[in-house]
């Protein structure tokens, strides 16, 4: 399976938060799954910890490369293909940040892995 991390996916994985559902953990930690941090996520990530929303351990800049190399995440830049979605979807949901995640899952043929209830309103693969 080729997964997406939707932003609070990666962090309650890297924080081992209580939040992250037994099959997003399952899925997360199976070797054969490919899973992958969109760079929007990396710039929510970097936004709410700079308006003080987002403690971390660390900054943002350490953080995040450090976890996603050891929790084996592969890094998913943001693509024209991927960008080109968002004049597709219907407004369900607000959040930029994760519309375009719902535009990367889209674009790649990617499964997101969220909590989120809106976001499985769009034609996108979610699990949780």
């Amino acid at each position: 399976m080729r997964l997406l991390l939707d932003t609070a996916t990666f962090l309650w994985v890297t924080l081992g938060a209580p939040q992250l559902s037994q099959n997003a953990r399952r899925l997360v930690s199976d070797p054969e799954n490919e899973v992958y941090l969109s760079a929007a996520s990396v710039w929510e990530i970097i936004v709410k910890h700079a308006l003080g929303r987002l403690p971390l351990p660390s900054p943002p800049h350490e953080f995040v490369p450090a976890q996603r190399q050891q929790h084996e995440i592969e890094p998913l830049p943001l693509d024209e293909a991927a960008v080109l979605q968002l004049g597709k979807l219907p407004g369900h949901h607000q959040d930029p940040f994760d519309r375009m995640l719902v535009c990367q899952a889209i674009a790649h043929g990617l499964t997101l892995v969220t909590p989120d209830r809106l976001i499985v309103q769009y034609p996108v693969q979610t699990v949780w």
